[in-house]
Formats: structure tokens, sequence, C-alpha cells
């Protein structure tokens, strides 16, 4: 039986978490909401949480352009799979080898990590290293390469989840019964890491699907554009046609330039939030009560 305090803690506590929830879920229904409003009633009474007349127009401005959308997400969809499935491993791996204190030359690669977190090459560097020596503009790789393969803080993260969360014992065992480390690493740490591995996931899942730079310095080939590029074009070619009103284009259809804002967020956070309720349950469980017994 909890006391009067303790009830009046955990009231709390609740009422805080409900308000911050709150205020993060309605700047989403306000989205939701105006993606699907009238432009007119958005220009004369604002965003509201509810409709004030409901319309599709913003959405069938987009479906005019669906061929693209749909061969954008396509390519954006298998990025983001191959590249988080790539990135996740590399970090492992690399997390993995630094976490062993005899590993030969831990400290080397240890400070090479941290020195790429403190000092860059720089934009123009970068873009001619990529483009004149390793030929990745206008291909698939212009998207998975850059920035995004491996990033020095997953690694860390791992690093550290591996030297406090797993016991050191379970790689002694696995040693004395013949296991090499690559055994030792698929067999025993693989297992027992789905929390970090579905939270390092999540964070390389969604820099993959939101990026749109490397498609703005390395991709020019309309074929190979993501959804987050294909979306960044046509809010352009909207603001386009809303400052050019005599233009041919712009006096020969009409473009609701607020809603279509809304539409191509929508568009473009859609699948990660029906994704994240199904990585949502690793980020909090255990996974090593019980893995060490006396």
């Amino acid at each position: 039986m909890r006391s009067k305090k303790e009830r009046r803690y955990s009231f709390c506590i609740n009422l805080v978490m409900i308000l911050i929830s709150v205020v993060m879920v309605i700047p989403f229904l306000l989205l939701i909401s105006a993606s699907f409003t009238s432009n007119e009633a958005i220009l004369l009474h604002g965003y509201t949480l509810f409709p004030s007349k409901l319309s599709l127009e913003a959405y069938e401005y987009i479906w005019v352009e669906r061929a693209q959308i749909f061969r954008a997400y396509f390519i954006t969809i298998v990025v983001t799979v191959v590249g988080t499935g790539t990135g996740v491993m590399i970090s492992l791996l690399y997390g993995y080898a630094i976490s062993k204190k005899n590993f030969p030359g831990r400290s080397f690669f240890t400070f090479y990590l941290f020195f790429t977190m403190l000092f860059g090459g720089g934009l123009v560097p970068t873009y001619i290293w990529y483009t004149r020596y390793l030929h990745i503009k206008n291909t698939i790789w212009g998207l998975l390469i850059p920035g995004l393969l491996m990033g020095a803080y997953n690694v860390i993260m791992i690093r550290t989840y591996y030297q406090n969360s797993i016991p050191s014992e379970l790689a002694e065992s696995a040693k004395i019964d013949g296991a090499g480390e690559f055994t030792t690493f698929f067999k025993i740490y693989m297992p027992l890491s789905k929390p970090v591995i579905a939270t390092i996931a999540m964070f390389v899942g969604l820099a993959y699907w939101n990026d749109w730079t490397n498609g703005l310095y390395y991709i020019t080939d309309s074929r190979l554009f993501s959804i987050q590029q294909l979306l960044n074009n046509i809010m352009k070619n909207i603001e386009y046609l809303s400052s050019n009103p005599y233009s041919i284009m712009s006096s020969s259809s009409y473009v609701p330039q607020e809603t279509v804002r809304m539409a191509i967020a929508v568009v473009g956070v859609l699948p990660v939030l029906l994704m994240f309720p199904m990585l949502q349950k690793y980020f909090v469980k255990g996974i090593t009560v019980g893995s060490v017994k006396g």
C-alpha cells in the first residue's frame, strides 16, 4: 500500500508527462488537420484542430505527381533499409572491437573515432573526394555513403552498452568453449543487444529517411530523387508559381499553397510514425537479467 506522499508524487509526475505529451501531439494534429482543410479556410480562419472546411485539394495536387512520388518512395525505402542495416552492422562491429581491453590498437581506433566528432574536412573537400575520386554522383551510393553510413556517436553508445550491460564472463565462457570472436559476437552479443540495436536503427533510419542534403549535393537525375528531395522540389515549384502569378503555369492551375505544405509534411512523416510503435518496446526492455548465473 503506497503512502499518501507517494501517491501525490506519482500523480504530479503523471500530470507532467500528460502535459508534455499533449504539447508534443498537438502540432501533429494541427498538421494533419490543416492538410485536410480548404486553402481559403486556412487563410481566413487560420489553423485549427478540426478542419473548418474539409477539402482534399492538397492531396489531389500531390496526386498529380504520384508516379514520381511512388518512385521516390521506393528509392527512399531501399536506401533506408540498406543504409540502416549496413550502418548498424558497421557500428556494432566497431563498438564491439573497441569495447575489448585486449584489442590491438584499441586506443588508436578510439581516438580516431573521437577525432571525427571534433574535426572535419568541410563540404567542398568532401564533395570533391566523393565526386571526383569515388564517382558517386548520380548513383545510389550518393544517397547511402556520405555522412550517414556510420556515426561516431552511435559507436560510442554501443561501446558503452557492451562495457556496462553485457558481462565479460559471457565472452570468457564462450572463449573457453572454443568460440572465436565472430561466433561470440553473432551468437552472444547480438542476441543480447536488441535494445541498443533498435535505438541505433531508429537513429540511422530516421537520418536516412529525412535526409535531403545528399540528394541536393550528389543527385541531379530525377530518377534517383528521394522522397524528401522530391517533396522539397514540389515545394519550390509551389513557391515559384505563387511568386509568379502571371506565369503560364500559374494562370492555368490553382495551387493550394498553405495546405499543400502540410500535406507534403504528412506524406514525408507518415511512414516514420507507423514504424515507431514497433521499435518502441525495445527502448525500455532489460536484457541481461539472468544471463549470468553464479
